[in-house]
């Protein structure tokens, strides 16, 4: 096996990808990689539950973002989201479905859109942490999806307030309904999804090695 940068740990996909020459994986081996997480989140996105008292949507897209930050890597993990989120601009049917919020580029301007946009960064955060090792252990994993999270929700939370503010609504008001509505009814069913799969990570590394 090739050796990995001296600066880097190496994340699951540098480790198991084929390689090339160049001691990096082929291109089409990461593009297959790149299509295949954005695929599977947008697969996740049409099992949705919706609450009536929020616009957000249950979906277990978070979790797909934050294992393909871990398994990717920070640059073919954000890669894979702006891939989907291009694929939504598109008019792709890649979003939840939903009879309120509206369809393609316009998701990503409504009160939902933070979330999604927050998905490549939450996703580079993960892959960021996993390139220094801290998806080789069941709790450094948790930690490392954790900070992808708090990326997502923090996104999702602003917008959501900006949105409270267009209606009129005070900073404060608007940022405390924000909370409310984005955070608060799915904070922790998400930790909880979060403690299980981040076991994934170090499952595979004991495989691997």
């Amino acid at each position: 096996m090739h050796a990995l940068p001296s600066h880097t740990s190496g994340t699951l996909f540098q480790t198991l990808a084929p390689r090339t020459s160049a001691d990096r994986a082929s291109l089409p081996v990461q593009v297959a990689s790149v299509a295949f997480i954005a695929a599977l989140t947008a697969a996740a996105a049409q099992f949705s539950v919706h609450l009536p008292f929020t616009q957000v949507p249950i979906t277990f897209q978070p979790i797909v973002v934050l294992l393909g930050g871990l398994v990717l890597g920070s640059r073919l993990g954000a890669a894979s989201q702006c891939l989907y989120l291009a694929a939504g601009i598109a008019g792709l049917p890649v979003f939840a479905a939903s009879a309120t919020l509206p369809p393609g580029i316009f998701r990503l301007l409504g009160p939902t859109g933070g979330y999604l946009m927050a998905y490549p960064l939450a996703a580079f955060v993960v892959g960021l942490c996993a390139e220094r090792g801290l998806d080789r252990r069941w709790l450094t994993s948790v930690l490392a999806m954790l900070a992808g999270l708090a990326v997502i929700y923090t996104g999702g939370t602003l917008w959501l307030a900006f949105f409270a503010r267009l209606a009129g609504a005070s900073a404060a008001t608007g940022l405390a309904t924000a909370v409310a509505t984005g955070i608060a009814p799915f904070a922790i069913a998400d930790v909880l999804k979060v403690a299980v799969a981040a076991g994934a990570g170090p499952a595979l590394w004991r495989i691997v090695k």
